[in-house]
């Protein structure tokens, strides 16, 4: 099994703003991070090289990033131990806050889930809290459906 992510985010501007200068100049470098990055598998991309015009809300500032990665941990060392910690410090710069705003599931290994699919995972999880079908790193599942102790991650206070 291969651990799949969905993150979405409500810009406070349009992409093209000034306002969101600093985030759109910072998505190339970050998603070569995550394409080099120990683990890394598969992410959400257009032409362009990122997901930033796929459209899966009416909402056009409403945008998101999916991606799928060998192991919770591997996951985890990308987004807490890295370069793209120093860039996510300063979301509240170019994002609303959403109280839930990502989801984590288990995928077949080979399986790329559909942004459909991670939607659905987010509204469950929305729905009925976290469960082996949509967790959080706060409140995470192994592969086999087990909870796993957050501490094993070394989990920062105010993650997802």
């Amino acid at each position: 099994m291969h651990l799949a992510q969905l993150n979405i985010g409500r810009t406070l501007a349009p992409l093209d703003s000034l306002q969101l200068a600093g985030f759109v100049a910072n998505l190339e470098r970050v998603n070569a991070l995550a394409d080099a990055a120990p683990g890394f598998v598969w992410r959400l991309q257009d032409d362009s090289g990122d997901a930033t015009s796929i459209r899966a809300f009416e909402d056009e500032l409403m945008i998101l990033n999916m991606s799928v990665w060998e192991s919770l941990e591997a996951l985890w060392a990308y987004v807490y131990d890295g370069e793209h910690l120093a860039v996510m410090r300063r979301r509240r710069e170019w994002f609303e806050r959403i109280e839930q705003h990502m989801c984590l599931w288990w995928a077949e290994e080979g399986r790329i889930p559909t942004v459909a699919e991670a939607i659905g995972r987010l509204e469950e999880l929305r729905a009925v809290g976290p469960s082996p079908r949509s967790f959080t790193f706060k409140r995470p599942f192994d592969e086999h459906g087990a909870a796993v102790d957050p501490g094993a991650l070394r989990p920062l206070a105010g993650c997802a």
